[in-house]
Order: C-alpha cells, then sequence, then structure tokens
C-alpha cells in the first residue's frame, strides 16, 4: 500500500513511517539541508559542495553517502569527478518547504512571499481583499 491508495483517517503501514522518520532523520542536521538546498537547482561535485558548505570535502563526502544511502540524492560520474543531484522532485519540495516553514518563524512576512508584498512591506493581498 502506498500513501496515495491511504484515505484520510487510514494509519500509514509501518514500514513506510520508518522510513518516513529515516529522512527527518536526514534532514536533522544542518550540513545535510545546506547540501540538499545547494542542490535543488542543479549537480554539483563534492568540491562545490564542500566551498558551498564550508566543510571539509571529506566530511562533505560523510554526509552525501549518508543521503545516498537515504534516497535523498544520486550520483553521475563523468571522468574522476562524481556529480550529485536530488534523487526526485518530492526531496527538492520537501526541503523547500522546510526551509519555508522556518522562514515562517522570524517576523514579518517571509522572504518566499515577497512577491506578494510591495516595497514598503504591505501584504498585497490584504488590500485586494
Amino acid at each position: 500500500m502506498d500513501a496515495d491508495s491511504c484515505t484520510r483517517g487510514e494509519r500509514l503501514p509501518v514500514d513506510q513511517v520508518d522510513l518516513a522518520v529515516e529522512v527527518f532523520r536526514m534532514l536533522a542536521d544542518a550540513t545535510r539541508v545546506q547540501i540538499l538546498w545547494s542542490l535543488r537547482d542543479r549537480e554539483r561535485s563534492v568540491s562545490d559542495l564542500a566551498e558551498w558548505t564550508g566543510k571539509a570535502p571529506a566530511s562533505v563526502s560523510q554526509h552525501l553517502a549518508k543521503l545516498r544511502m537515504a534516497r535523498l540524492v544520486r550520483t553521475r560520474r563523468e571522468g574522476t569527478t562524481i556529480f550529485y543531484r536530488l534523487d526526485n522532485d518530492h526531496v527538492g519540495r520537501l526541503i523547500t518547504d522546510a526551509v519555508y516553514n522556518a522562514e515562517h518563524a522570524g517576523p514579518g512576512v517571509p522572504g518566499h512571499h515577497s512577491e506578494d508584498v510591495t516595497p514598503l512591506g504591505t501584504d498585497v493581498r490584504a488590500q485586494s481583499r
């Protein structure tokens, strides 16, 4: 049974819950969140990711190995360079939604809602109501 076949009110199968918990466990690390965030638009090499995160390449490689085992990233080899990318669109949405949700904890209008805000900070949607 997959999540789509569960209607509201039905419990998820234990194996799916366990896999979802593992995904959240992988997201419970700042370096891994930064890595996944940087892979939203394009694939990157370990050295690119190390520069992006400010971490040593060996450390980034360890994080990538965990993300790969959790099926959050996949690889492509070009010569001696291995490039990493998100495994699927759901991973991109998951990391984007997690970051956007975190923005809501701060003051004011979150940056991802900036298209709805005038330069004075007034919510355009509130004006049109």
